[in-house]
């Protein structure tokens, strides 16, 4: 059986990274001999986080490099029929799962794209018991990284195009894997930078940063001098900000502006009031750039801005990456040709494969029209669902974080001021096609 004292994942392991139901239900379909009928299961998000008016999709990119790598070995097969769970389950499981690869077929919305309740992010359509198996890692990329995604344009959004955002989530982060995507979500939904060294190398991206108190506070015990600790750091650092709040920040600031041989760049505070604190450093330190964090969200950064604070640029960390998550949900919404439906409380889903249809007039997003994927558009209209992948290859290459960034942003501008709200938000309704509420009868 496969044992491991490090839980460290590798492409490798994709495969086994599943809800125990999803292999369970594959054997089951299997063994009835209804594994190959083709099934259509749609990915979305029944109700927005509260105080959300929209979602940025995200993290497409990691689902189709999970598809594209999913894959048993001869160990891991090994290791399931040694549980003993699978002990029923015919022969010709484990063939498929020995031999088994993705070949279904991907509608995604494109990463950075708006996107509402209700409507699918991604469809996949393959033999029922791959696209049965694949649901679990699924939504745990695509849930995270547009929740992480949504907060970045949110905080782009409120602190306008000329800020600095950096996000300083790692330590905060829920894992090692979530902190790299955390990077690459918000840094795909405007952020300009992360702290996180794997993260940004991996992604072509210079990683940011500035230096902590632990540093001031070892050349303060040694030599009894802040500025020591800043005169040490700018011989190696020159451009990176000095980390000033660590004793007395208007001190600091004030020692700082009277040191000409010192050429800061930027100084960041992290505690206290920041409003008061940074208007005191700008009026003596006028031309540098003024970087603000410390469990900083949108909210923060709006009430800051508007009290006047003196701010260039702000890491975001814990909030960004925690918080209220998107619970996007993966259901079957078609087999073999039939369209289905869950008709639970509270949980009712719309039947058969969809299409999003969207009207944008004076760069404003008007409606959005909920079609099955047979519904003819008009000439108003543009589909939001694109081919992404066919017979479980790509239709095109993996898109750069520029293009993504460049998206998210257009994206974000198409919605009413009211929608953009960080509190109360104008939710858009959407239109729910004829089609569709004669399909539910």
């Amino acid at each position: 059986m496969i044992s491991k004292k490090q839980l460290i994942i590798t492409p490798q392991d994709y495969s086994l990274l599943t809800d125990l139901y999803e292999l369970t239900m594959s054997a089951c379909y299997v063994g009835e001999e209804i594994a190959d009928k083709r099934a259509s299961f749609e990915l979305f998000v029944r109700k927005l986080p509260e105080n959300f008016g929209y979602l940025i999709a995200m993290g497409l990119e990691q689902g189709l490099e999970y598809l594209e790598n999913l894959s048993f070995s001869e160990q891991q097969i090994e290791s399931l029929q040694k549980t003993a769970i699978f002990k029923d389950a015919t022969p010709k499981f484990w063939d498929l799962l020995a031999s088994g690869r993705f070949t279904g077929d991907v509608y995604a919305v494109p990463e950075g794209t708006v996107i509402f309740a209700n409507e699918p992010i991604l469809r996949i359509e393959a033999p029922l018991w791959q696209a049965q198996l694949v649901e679990t890692y699924l939504l745990n990329t695509i849930n995270y990284q547009t929740l992480i995604a949504t907060r970045a344009a949110r905080i782009r959004d409120i602190a306008g195009k000329t800020a600095k955002l950096l996000e300083f989530g790692t330590r905060r982060a829920f894992s090692p894997q979530a902190s790299l995507w955390a990077a690459r979500a918000s840094l795909a939904a405007g952020f300009d930078g992360t702290s996180n060294v794997l993260a940004a190398l991996q992604l072509g991206e210079k990683p940011r940063g500035t230096m902590a108190h632990s540093l001031v506070m070892a050349f303060k015990g040694l030599s009894g001098s802040e500025d020591e600790a800043f005169r040490a750091f700018q011989t190696y650092f020159p451009t990176a900000p000095l980390l000033i709040d660590t004793y007395d920040t208007v001190a600091a600031a004030t020692r700082l502006s009277q040191q000409e041989t010192i050429g800061v760049t930027g100084v960041r505070i992290d505690s206290g009031d920041l409003v008061t604190l940074s208007q005191k450093v700008r009026s003596r330190l006028p031309k540098i750039d003024i970087f603000a964090s410390g469990d900083l969200d949108e909210w923060e950064i709006e009430r800051l801005q508007q009290a006047g604070a003196s701010i260039d640029g702000y890491g975001v960390g814990t909030k960004l990456v925690t918080g209220t998550p998107v619970n996007g949900v993966y259901k079957l919404v078609e087999i073999d040709g039939i369209p289905t439906m869950k008709k639970s409380s509270s949980k009712v889903t719309y039947p058969g494969r969809k299409q999003i249809f969207r009207i944008i007039s004076n760069g404003l997003i008007q409606q959005d029209r909920l079609s099955l994927a047979t519904e003819e558009m008009t000439e108003t209209e543009t589909p939001l669902l694109q081919l992404v992948m066919k017979e479980g290859k790509r239709i095109d290459s993996p898109e750069t974080l520029d293009v993504i960034r460049q998206r998210t942003s257009n994206s974000v501008a198409t919605l009413p001021v009211e929608t953009r709200k960080i509190s109360n938000p104008h939710l858009i309704s959407i239109k729910v096609s004829d089609a569709i509420k004669e399909a539910m009868i």
